[in-house]
This record gives C-alpha cells, sequence and structure tokens, in this order.
C-alpha cells in the first residue's frame, strides 16, 4: 500500500477515535497535508480560524507567509508535508493545552512513521516543545538537532524554527526566519 492510502486509513481511524477535547468545539479535524513521499516534514501548533473553517493546514496569513519561504527555497506546498501536533482548533486560537496535545499525539506519530521524513521541521515553540520540551526556541532555533526517540526505529534529524505567525508581528524576526529557512538545503544536500 502506498504512503497516500495509508495516511488517508490512519485519518479516517484518527477521526472516528481521537479523544481530543477539541473536537467538541471545533469545526473538523485539520489533516496533514502534501506530498505524502516528502522529505520534509512541517509540523506547527494548530489550526487556527480559517484552517478550521477550510479543513487546510496553513492558510491563513501565516500559511502565506510560509509559502512565500518555501518559494525562497524553490519548494512548493505540494513537495512537502505540513501538519500539526493538535488536528482541531482550540477556541480563541488558545495554545492547545498537554491534554490535548498527549490526546493527538499518536496521530501524530503515525503520520510521521508513514512518511519517514529525512528532516522534521518545527514551525514554532508549542511543535518543538513535543519533542524536546526543555528547549526554547530563542536558542534553538534555526540549529540542527539529531535524536533517537523510542517510537522511531532510526535517528531522527529536527530543524526547529520561529512559528511564521510571530514574523507576521515583529519585523525583525522575519528576517531570522528567511534566513534560518535557508539552512533546509543544507540539510537535505549537505554537499550543496
Amino acid at each position: 500500500m502506498d504512503k497516500q492510502k495509508k495516511l488517508e486509513e490512519l485519518n479516517n481511524y484518527w477521526q472516528e477515535n481521537c479523544q481530543c477535547e477539541l473536537r467538541k468545539t471545533a469545526t473538523r479535524a485539520v489533516l496533514g497535508q502534501g506530498n505524502a513521499s516528502s522529505e520534509i516534514v512541517f509540523i506547527g501548533e494548530a489550526p487556527g480560524k480559517k484552517e478550521d473553517e477550510e479543513g487546510v493546514p496553513f492558510v491563513g496569513s501565516a500559511g502565506k507567509f510560509l509559502s512565500e519561504l518555501l518559494d525562497s527555497i524553490k519548494l512548493k506546498r505540494e513537495d512537502i508535508y505540513i501538519t500539526n501536533i493538535v488536528k482541531y482548533r482550540p477556541p480563541g486560537n488558545r495554545d492547545p493545552e498537554p491534554k490535548e496535545k498527549e490526546d493527538c499525539n499518536e496521530w501524530l506519530i503515525n503520520e510521521l512513521k508513514i512518511i519517514s521524513p529525512k528532516l522534521i521541521v518545527f514551525l514554532g515553540r508549542h511543535a518543538m516543545s513535543r519533542f524536546f520540551p526543555e528547549l526554547k526556541i530563542s536558542e534553538a532555533h534555526g540549529k540542527l538537532i539529531i535524536k533517537k526517540f523510542p517510537e522511531f526505529e532510526e535517528k531522527l534529524h529536527f530543524l526547529p524554527l520561529y512559528h511564521p505567525a510571530a514574523a507576521l508581528y515583529n519585523g525583525g524576526m522575519r528576517e531570522t526566519l528567511i534566513k534560518d529557512f535557508k539552512k533546509i538545503s543544507k540539510v537535505l544536500s549537505p554537499t550543496s
């Protein structure tokens, strides 16, 4: 069975069985989207209002900036896979709570196992803290982290970045994010 089909089955299963309390207040689950065979998976925090309405991750203003960043390294959304640690929108766009993250965790882990990317890019501190709760995004952004987790057979490569939404409100962070984003190509093609 191909990866896309496996992801569809996974999403169908978890839409029925996820115990996340956010299901009660969200319009729908916002499923991961993109190339199931991608070398890169981007992980955000949680769907926002626009994502909840459309059922697609990163379609608001942060998503538009993410598309610009991808374009700057010659990638398109169709080339990557993008998901969130929480699949349902928290009310009022509040931060997801630890229990909500935990309730969606197995869904995320299974997505990553199916895709088996070369690089996992965290978009923001909440995505990073799922794997590295001790790190601060202000210190870890733009730095490659290689670590083995018990859920996975091999060591994984992670690149924490600021969330694109943060750059919309802080012009200085925009330049940092553009600079950090360029490291993606170096990680994927270390000889270039």
